[in-house]
């Protein structure tokens, strides 16, 4: 029995409710099983075919932390075996909802990765120690591109333009911040040309797909690949002989906030940061906000679900759908910077590395909501950071695996967990006005 919601054209009247993705519940039920049993399965490969020995410290504290948490030493082969055991008895669990045709409820997924990465880390840190402020703060850190792209994606895709853009709104977007930042030397000035270049890349975007009917893929992946094009030139004509001058911006450095930096465990994760990821902070919430509690985000869902519809009672689609796709571009922009003034400082050839695509996967996998595809890009964020922490305990995983890793969660995540599910109704159909 499977419950389907059925989408509506983008003809038909009257507004569909949120959230405006609806997974089927057969669907889901029958993939979280088979996911869920895969990956325990690959845990108890990795612990009966390997060797491992010694305990496994997890340090949840800093040397500066005002408060110190206790380190929490376990042993690594018996905590495997126990998150082993722990995940197969929530994989019955999701067994039996599938064979019960019962919803899977969310806590279900959750806590079998939590259970299943535990395992996994006193395993493969036998005899370290895992830092785990350094392995969820980087999270947040390598996520700041992907959670940026992602609220464009979603913003965009909300009004019904399919913004596959976006990575190269990040790619110039970190090309404009480093040069602008290292003309004016100031950061901020660099924050604000990577919104601006962010904005015109989404410019040429509604120009093609919403004023001339382009197709929006297509006009996306042209974008871009023009992006790369572009910015290999200037940098190897412009920046490479000017390096001194065009590129050398200083970098953002972290800036602990009084109190909450203080806090156990959680300050030193969220709130010693770089002034990006407060910036991060507070985009997200505006964006939730506005998107579900404000007037100007009624219209955006509107002209996203029935554009005739909303152009009936007097709303402006195209004019709506180019104000929000100049502000998606904005804040991708914004993203961009990071790579140049927070990873690195300077900006060089394809930094973005995807980055833009997996934002992408982070949209469909959050179900085109700020919140979800925020949590879906942390996600895919932890994942970047992980690959590093491997390599510093020593684990004997293949690099090149290791560097596959984030690439794999994403396309686990879209293909294992969403299920069916249904965008905004318009999105991607161009609206001529009567």
């Amino acid at each position: 029995m499977s419950t389907v919601t059925e989408q509506p054209t983008p003809e038909s009247g009257g507004l569909a409710p949120d959230p405006a993705v609806t997974p089927t519940r057969a669907t889901g039920t029958r993939k979280l099983p088979i996911v869920l049993g895969a990956i325990t399965v690959l845990l108890a490969l990795r612990v009966l075919l390997t060797s491992r020995s010694g305990d496994t410290t997890f340090r949840l504290a800093t040397d500066s932390d005002f408060v110190e948490l206790p380190n929490i030493v376990v042993p690594a082969v018996v905590t495997a075996w126990v998150m082993i055991v722990a995940c197969l008895a929530l994989t019955a669990e999701a067994v039996r909802r599938m064979l019960a045709h019962a919803r899977q409820p969310l806590w279900l997924p959750i806590s079998f990765a939590i259970a299943w990465m535990v395992g996994f880390l006193a395993y493969e840190a036998a005899g370290s120690r895992i830092l785990v402020v350094s392995l969820l703060g980087g999270a947040i850190s390598l996520a700041i591109p992907l959670v940026f792209g992602a609220l464009g994606g979603v913003l965009g895709e909300r009004a019904g333009v399919v913004n596959i853009a976006i990575d190269g709104q990040l790619l110039f977007g970190a090309f404009a911040a480093a040069v602008t930042a290292s003309l004016t030397g100031s950061l901020w000035a660099g924050l604000v040309a990577a919104m601006v270049a962010g904005a015109l890349i989404a410019l040429v975007l509604g120009l093609f797909a919403i004023t001339y009917f382009v197709d929006q893929v297509i006009v996306g992946v042209v974008l871009n690949v023009l992006v790369v094009g572009i910015t290999n030139f200037l940098f190897r004509q412009v920046l490479t002989p000017n390096a001194d001058s065009l590129n050398s911006p200083e970098r953002f450095r972290a800036v602990p906030l009084p109190v909450l930096g203080d806090i156990p465990l959680i300050g030193p994760i969220l709130f010693r940061q770089t002034a990006l990821v407060y910036v991060l902070y507070v985009v997200v919430a505006l964006v939730a906000f506005a998107l579900y509690r404000t007037r100007w985000g009624l219209r955006v869902r509107a002209v996203g679900e029935h554009p005739k519809a909303a152009d009936t009672v007097g709303i402006k689609v195209n004019r709506t759908r180019y104000r929000t796709i100049l502000l998606a571009g904005a804040i991708a922009g914004l993203g961009g910077a990071y790579f140049s003034l927070v990873s690195v400082a300077g900006f060089n050839r394809e930094m973005t590395g995807g980055a833009g695509y997996i934002a992408l996967a982070a949209v469909i996998f959050g179900k085109w909501d700020p919140i979800r595809a925020t949590l879906a890009a942390l996600l895919f964020g932890f994942a970047s950071n992980l690959q590093g922490v491997l390599s510093a305990i020593g684990s004997d995983i293949p690099s090149q695996f290791m560097l596959m890793l984030p690439y794999l969660v994403t396309i686990f995540a879209v293909a294992g967990l969403v299920g069916r599910s249904r965008p905004p109704a318009a999105d991607g159909v161009p609206y001529k006005s009567q």
